[in-house]
């Protein structure tokens, strides 16, 4: 079965057009997510790609104690609805547990499941209650057959607007590889299948006290996934990755974005002939 998933005033499906999931990793300021989130409105306008913007309030999962995680769920859900007032772009973020699932209700067009939680039931199901699109980003420990079960825990709600991640596999210390092949396997369950290119290429706990990152990496991968057959990209952007306070090393800055871009829509458009 094919399944279509409405997202703000987007619809996503497996035939559809080509769509791009973008924006910084974390919420660092007000004045940069709006900047960030306006560029990507331009890009979309200019382009004719649709937009879902994704920032996070707090990131869980960071390498050390240290690390920059976000102004919290409060703050941040205040930014992120100003950018969709401010821009009309549907929103995405991730939940991290069942107790942040009510507040986000009115705000996000869509929930993501982060990589290291795609096995969560209790937090899969709360989140596919609410009747939100969701995303599932499949974790670095799992095979793409094993998506199946995940998306049924989400679909066992009744809930069928959902959409999953590739974001590479743990390949020994401080690595990841994608395996192309997944993109295929994971169509077979008939939902949106989304490439996230900038996550493929970090280098978890690569820095010792943070992750690393090969940005050099993102457009090759990027092309082969959509030659493949992804039906969309995830994209994080930061207009100076060099002094972002999380993932800088795997972001890309503005200028390498619509290049990328046009380039990735004429291949989508190639493959679906």
């Amino acid at each position: 079965m094919e399944n279509v998933i409405k997202i703000g005033d987007l619809v996503i499906d497996t035939k559809g057009p080509f769509f791009l999931i973008s924006g910084p990793c974390v919420i660092e300021d007000e004045t940069k997510t709006l900047e960030t989130a306006h560029f990507l409105r331009q890009t979309a306008e200019e382009l004719g790609i649709p937009v879902i913007f994704k920032t996070s309030y707090d990131k869980a999962n960071r390498t050390s104690l240290v690390s920059y995680r976000g102004p919290g769920i409060k703050k941040g859900l205040e930014i992120i609805r100003k950018v969709k007032e401010e821009t009309g772009l549907p929103v995405l973020s991730d939940v991290h547990n069942t107790d942040e699932i009510e507040e986000v209700i009115g705000i996000l067009d869509m929930i993501q499941i982060p990589a290291f939680l795609c096995r969560q039931t209790d937090l899969l199901i709360a989140a596919a209650q609410t009747g939100i699109p969701i995303n599932i980003k499949k974790g670095q420990f799992l095979s793409p057959y094993e998506m199946g079960p995940a998306i049924e825990k989400v679909t066992s709600t009744g809930n069928h607007s959902v959409m999953v991640t590739e974001r590479g596999s743990s390949f020994g210390y401080n690595n990841l590889v994608v395996d192309i092949r997944s993109i295929a396997i994971m169509k077979k369950f008939g939902f949106p299948v989304v490439f996230d290119a900038t996550h493929s290429v970090q280098l978890p706990g690569g820095e010792g006290t943070c992750s690393g990152g090969q940005r050099e990496f993102v457009s090759h991968l990027s092309r082969a996934a959509v030659a493949a057959g992804a039906d969309g990209v995830f994209i994080e952007i930061h207009a100076d990755p060099d002094s972002a306070l999380c993932d800088g090393p795997n972001s890309l800055p503005f200028d390498e974005v619509r290049p990328l871009l046009r380039m990735l829509k004429e291949i989508h458009s190639l493959i679906r002939f």
